[in-house]
């Protein structure tokens, strides 16, 4: 006689009524709960994140630049990279125009070989006093607030008070200093 032996059940015998067996079916909820668990840390990560906004950290727009006494005569530069600011003396008086192109925002060069400002990027060209004579910019520079300390007599610059030549605002007391 013949051994009886034991069989081995077929994947096909594990089949259930829906048509899956049940190791496919253990495989589509396993990936369908880590799908699940990937959208919702996604989700939690963006609302955590959104709790904390980007902060841009910009320099004051108010700084002290020093004692009158230490410019000489034409455009110093020392506070263009930090501050976008250029201070400028005269025989009458220093003032401070701020570094920004009035026709699309660009940072233009003084070159004082030529005596002007010039914008590399459209050929905008300022007088040393702001003014504009060549190029597409609409207007001159602008100037910024300038005032001497009461405490220590230094040069005090806040860019967030603009002077527009063309409203007559150079002439504000507040747009230069005099020297004596």
């Amino acid at each position: 006689m013949a051994t009886a032996e034991k069989q081995v059940p077929s994947p096909s015998d594990e089949v259930l009524a829906d048509g899956l067996t049940r190791r496919s079916t253990l495989k589509w909820m396993t990936a369908a709960w880590l799908g699940f668990t990937a959208a919702t840390v996604v989700g939690l990560t963006a609302t955590v994140r959104f709790l904390f906004p980007n902060v841009l950290f910009e320099p004051p727009t108010r700084f002290k630049a020093g004692e009158p006494s230490t410019y000489s005569p034409g455009v110093d530069e020392r506070w263009k990279e930090k501050f976008g600011v250029w201070i400028v003396r005269n025989t009458e008086s220093i003032y401070a125009l701020v570094a920004v192109c009035v026709h699309l925002g660009c940072t233009p060069n003084w070159l004082a070989a030529q005596n002007k400002f010039k914008c590399p990027c459209h050929g905008s060209g300022y007088y040393v006093s702001g003014i504009n004579f060549e190029g597409p910019a609409p207007r001159p520079l602008e100037r910024a607030e300038i005032t001497l300390s009461p405490d220590d007599g230094q040069i005090v610059v806040d860019k967030a008070t603009r002077y527009l030549y063309e409203r007559g605002q150079w002439s504000d007391p507040k747009a230069f200093v005099k020297m004596v």
